[in-house]
């Protein structure tokens, strides 16, 4: 249920932790500095500690979502990201540029991209700041590939991952989204400020109506 921050970065191959492409690596918690790659363990090893981590934390993930079925989700200590995140992703490949980007967001309806290099997750760019990207350079930036910029930092996370904590770490590195990760290392979802802002809504609304 570990949180994991990458670090800005021009996007080439993959910027994913490399705890989703089958090594272990430490994680971003509660603001502490992540842990160094374990060298001495073995790629067998790896494996079978990310079998055993991906059934204990799914046995996890089943007994709190009993144990909390009858509580407010906002209430619940403990609050599965894959029960807020939204499926609809938007990528586009790292060859594009900014102008592509701003493009395709306005043509989804999107404030997020997903930044790909040959299917490789290689970043998460928001329009605000690609904006902003864009009012710090010249005018003729907005043709420029994206290959050529270093992008920011984002967050990942798995399905599991506790939503309480995702949202004091997104606070804290003050970004405002972070990409869900599955067991396979593909992005499956993301969940963003307005995650949390639908859900605290709709509990004031039940509550309000009640």
């Amino acid at each position: 249920m570990s949180i994991f921050v990458s670090e800005p970065g021009r996007p080439v191959g993959t910027r994913l932790p490399e705890v989703f492409r089958g090594r272990r690596v430490g994680d971003v918690s509660e603001l502490t500095e992540s842990q160094p790659i374990n060298t001495e363990r073995s790629e067998a090893t790896d494996a079978e500690f990310q079998l055993a981590a991906r059934s204990g934390r799914h046995r996890a993930l089943e007994e709190y979502g009993a144990a909390g079925a009858g509580e407010r989700k906002d209430q619940r200590s403990y609050l599965p990201v894959s029960s807020i995140c939204s499926p609809a992703l938007h990528s586009l490949p790292a060859s594009s540029t900014v102008a592509e980007a701003l493009e395709m967001m306005a043509e989804q309806s999107a404030n997020h991209l997903v930044v790909t290099a040959d299917t490789n997750v290689a970043g998460l760019v928001s329009q605000q700041w690609l904006l902003a990207w864009l009012h710090e350079h010249q005018a003729d930036a907005i043709s420029q590939s994206l290959t050529q910029i270093e992008l920011p930092a984002f967050l990942t996370a798995s399905p599991e991952t506790d939503a309480h904590q995702l949202a004091r770490l997104m606070l804290a590195h003050q970004l405002n989204a972070a990409l869900v990760i599955d067991a396979q290392g593909e992005a499956t979802g993301i969940v963003t400020s307005t995650d949390y802002l639908r859900l605290y809504a709709s509990l004031g609304s039940q509550q309000g109506s009640v």
